[in-house]
């Protein structure tokens, strides 16, 4: 079965909507209540409201089973999306304060104008994107891809293209050896399933769902293919905003403790996968085993390896302009 978390109504029309939609899909969220919390709470106004920024549920899930918010001084909203590239949108239109997503996805955001500063980094082992070939393809290795139409979820300058990007290089095949469409998750999901697609490039809950429904991996981002390295960001108007400041430097922290408590409870991990997002039990080990583990600082070393990242997709004239990483992150946002 599908699971919901890739179901909610209308989130194709995201892909071509910008403000109204992004405010139609702002969930209510975990509000201040009594109990534990990550250490260093920020201001004392109640009457501040985050706006966080989600794809597929992924931070939510974590946020609420750690209880990582309980106790916050401020209150907290979520922005669902199924992807990063309508997430992002409703960051330009104000209908986020933060964003979440992999590097290269923020790289195309950065590189499109999209008022945002990277303040934290995630990382985990790359393994959560890959190419996935249909049950029926006759595709069993990349080199097979030449002269092949492979679908990329979820827009371009998604982490899965990057991905094939450099699978291909691995290959000793040019990206012009391929053609590719651009295919929103659920979208291309629903294509899968139905033996319309020979390969995706896809990522997290979707990729999990597409092995289960009899798809093989070709290969996926581990051993370097992808950095590794995601990011949370902020809005520079929520980061302008002296109330909204203190409160984004606490959640940041938040949601380090929620990683943690992933990190070092996947059983109840999967559980809470299993109970809020529909997914079966072989997809929530799945999608455990692969999830960011850790919130980290933004050094020297993190932007070296997205710079790398964004210098190859220039390359291929897939983000133009190019991006100074160094220059589009705030780092004064301390992660412990």
């Amino acid at each position: 079965m599908t699971p919901r978390l890739l179901r909610a109504p209308g989130r194709t029309a995201l892909a071509a909507a910008l403000a109204l939609s992004a405010l139609a899909l702002l969930a209510t969220g975990c509000g201040a209540s009594d109990g534990g919390g990550a250490a260093g709470t920020a201001a004392n106004a109640s009457d501040v409201t985050l706006t966080l920024g989600d794809q597929a549920k992924n931070l939510q899930t974590i946020a609420n089973a750690s209880g990582a918010f309980k106790g916050a001084p401020y209150q907290v909203k979520w922005a669902e999306f199924e992807g990063a590239a309508p997430l992002f949108q409703a960051a330009q239109a104000g209908a986020a304060d933060t964003t979440y997503a992999a590097d290269l996805p923020t790289l195309q955001a950065l590189s499109g104008g999209v008022p945002i500063k990277a303040v934290a980094a995630l990382r985990n082992d790359g393994t959560a994107v890959g190419l996935v070939a249909g049950k029926n393809s006759p595709v069993k290795t990349v080199a097979d891809l030449k002269g092949r139409t492979v679908v990329v979820s979820s827009a371009k300058g998604s982490i899965s293209e990057y991905l094939l990007a450099n699978a291909l290089r691995e290959a000793g095949l040019s990206y012009s050896d391929v053609k590719v469409k651009y295919l929103l998750p659920t979208d291309a999901q629903a294509a899968f399933g139905a033996g319309k697609i020979d390969v995706w490039a896809i990522f997290g809950v979707y990729k999990a769902v597409a092995t289960q429904q009899g798809g093989r991996e070709i290969v996926n981002g581990a051993d370097g293919r992808v950095s590794g390295y995601g990011f949370i960001g902020a809005t520079d108007k929520a980061l302008a905003d002296r109330t909204k400041r203190p409160a984004l430097a606490d959640a940041v922290q938040r949601l380090g403790t929620a990683l943690e408590w992933a990190r070092t409870h996947p059983d109840a991990y999967a559980a809470a996968i299993r109970e809020n997002n529909g997914a079966s039990a072989e997809v929530a080990k799945t999608i455990v085993s692969q999830s960011y583990g850790e919130v980290v600082p933004i050094t020297p070393e993190v932007t070296r390896a997205v710079q790398m990242v964004a210098d190859t997709m220039h390359g291929i004239k897939v983000l133009d302009p190019n991006v100074k990483v160094a220059d589009s992150v705030d780092t004064t946002l301390s992660v412990k």
